[in-house]
């Protein structure tokens, strides 16, 4: 499509359901609505954070209600974009009032295609923007307009055609170098392989949030090349959803182990762990090389749920292989109508404003952050006091990781109290690391010479911590020494938790602190302020700061 002036608004809605309540593994999941004006997003909203469903998928059920409660059903100057996926480009409402086709297409586009759709009846102009453009277009709202010779690469569970996409980035303008399953096998390893399921005790409501856990849990072993060449010769295991025996029976063949069942402090099955990541980051990068060599471009910009694999995103980092690595912190689906949005508006008039994480703001009205420096005194006193402090101020962050706005505080040095906020507060698994949050100026604190980047940021890449001098992290170091932190760099950043951060710092010598997501077990990130004060009081956290004042539960 050729870009115009186009005064329209962009409503961009990842929606569109799945074939099934079926086998693994599902497509859908994070359904969610973006708003955009002259490249601005002026709402935003994960549907999980509304219904309170974790990784809600339900968007037909709720779009009416979602539009009537912004005003946006009798808008009808509103250019829709929808994001297809893998079994479908249709959508229909539950009351199938709201409906949109789009062309079926044999090849990836590079661009926005026009489809139909229906508001209330009435015809309105729509567009389709398949599931990978919309995780590569992610990035633009948050680092700006894509550099020249740039790669953009998708890699996630499954899109449109692909699990693996890649593009190249030229006299803006996109052009697609290759998009393919041929990657499948090594995404399946952390949300789709039946044996890394069991070893972690997961079922099918567990698959979205098994990355990350089974990346955890990789830390505690070591990686053997004699475990993947058997791993490999078994095909890693990935059908034994009904029986576990056959596993059973192959290492007392191979392995002369005995064992009885999944228990987690095995060396082998942490062993198996370490060697599953091992293989992932290394074919990953491997895969990167070869477009870097075919290319020759300087920048990455990365997304998609293999995108927050920590681990290997730090080995991409460290391997040097590109100028600047770039990933949206809403890089897995909940990003894709920020995406989707980004991509119309680009195509519209070129334009596409850069923003903070701080989006999810769908039925949040006047949320303004107000605080004095006596605000944070008493909030610092509770937490150098080692009691743990719940805060929502603002909107909301989009994407998986809480950065400072639905956060529960505490202290970052001391293990017992991390201990006790992973597991007992939030009935999260022991072998999960908490993660530290801290003023960027602090990272020689930690390590001389390293520095904040792009990742850390938004909480997308680890750091090897010495343990001389790890102790304003101790609780949220890892089993192998590595810590997710999340920097700030300014004020800019989040004005209430770098004032905070700055004030224990020069005050009380705390450097950091524990930075957690403000959710109950089970349950999305809170959204509203009575979200906040009904889970900090089911969770029994006595302290939440409600848009920058403290109140005493």
């Amino acid at each position: 499509m050729d870009k115009k002036e186009n005064i329209n608004s962009t409503l961009a809605v990842y929606g569109i359901q799945d074939t099934d309540d079926g086998s693994y593994p599902d497509y859908v999941h994070d359904h969610n609505i973006t708003l955009f004006n002259g490249g601005r997003i002026i709402r935003h909203g994960a549907l999980e954070r509304i219904t309170r469903v974790k990784y809600d998928s339900s968007m037909p059920v709720h779009i009416f209600d979602l539009l009537k409660q912004e005003d946006l059903l009798g808008r009808f100057d509103l250019d829709l974009v929808f994001v297809d996926n893998p079994v479908g480009r249709a959508f229909i409402n539950q009351k199938g009032n709201i409906r949109f086709e789009a062309p079926l297409n044999s090849r990836l586009a590079h661009e926005p295609e026009e489809g139909r759709a229906w508001l209330l009846d009435r015809p309105v102009k729509a567009w389709v923007v398949n599931h990978e453009l919309a995780h590569v277009f992610s990035s633009m709202p948050f680092y700006g307009p894509f550099k020249e010779n740039s790669l953009h690469v998708h890699f996630d569970g499954g899109a449109s055609k692909s699990n693996f996409s890649a593009w190249l980035w030229r006299n803006g303008a996109f052009s697609l170098i290759e998009g393919h399953w041929d990657l499948r096998h090594l995404s399946s390893l952390f949300n789709a392989n039946a044996l890394t399921f069991a070893i972690i005790g997961a079922g099918k409501k567990d698959q979205n949030s098994m990355p990350g856990k089974f990346m955890g849990y990789s830390s505690f072993g070591r990686y053997s090349r004699k475990l993947e060449d058997w791993l490999w010769d078994n095909d890693f295991f990935s059908n034994m959803w009904g029986n576990k025996q056959p596993f059973f029976r192959q290492v007392k063949k191979d392995w002369k182990k005995d064992l009885k069942g999944f228990n987690l402090e095995n060396p082998f099955l942490q062993d198996i762990a370490a060697t599953i990541q091992h293989i992932f980051e290394r074919e990953l990068l491997a895969k990167l090389r070869e477009l870097k060599n075919h290319t020759h471009a300087g920048y990455l910009y990365y997304s998609g749920g293999s995108a927050l694999n920590i681990k290997a995103n730090t080995a991409l980092l460290e391997s040097g292989m590109f100028r600047k690595v770039y990933i949206p912190p809403c890089t897995n689906d909940s990003g894709l109508s920020i995406g989707a949005g980004a991509c119309l508006e680009w195509y519209k008039h070129g334009r596409v404003e850069v923003h903070t994480p701080y989006l999810n703001n769908w039925g949040l009205k006047d949320q303004m952050v107000r605080y004095t420096q006596k605000d944070l005194y008493v909030v610092a006193e509770v937490l150098v006091y080692g009691r743990v402090v719940a805060v929502c101020n603002g909107y909301g962050e989009t994407g998986p990781r809480a950065l400072g706005n639905r956060s529960l505080l505490a202290r970052a040095d001391d293990p017992e109290l991390a201990h006790w906020i992973s597991m007992d507060l939030k009935g999260r698994e022991w072998y999960r690391p908490v993660a530290p949050v801290m003023l960027a100026r602090n990272l020689s604190r930690l390590k001389p010479a390293i520095g904040a980047d792009e990742l850390s940021h938004y909480m997308l890449r680890d750091y090897q911590i010495p343990y001389l001098l790890s102790d304003p992290i101790q609780g949220a170091l890892h089993v192998d020494g590595t810590a997710r932190i999340q920097t700030l760099t300014s004020r800019g950043d989040n004005p209430y938790l770098y004032d905070l951060l700055d004030l224990l710092e020069k005050e009380y010598q705390v450097f950091a602190l524990i930075n957690t997501s403000f959710n109950a077990p089970g349950r999305p990130i809170v959204h509203t302020q009575e979200d906040a004060f009904r889970e900090a009081r089911e969770m029994g956290i006595l302290h939440l700061v409600v848009n920058g004042r403290h109140r005493r539960l």
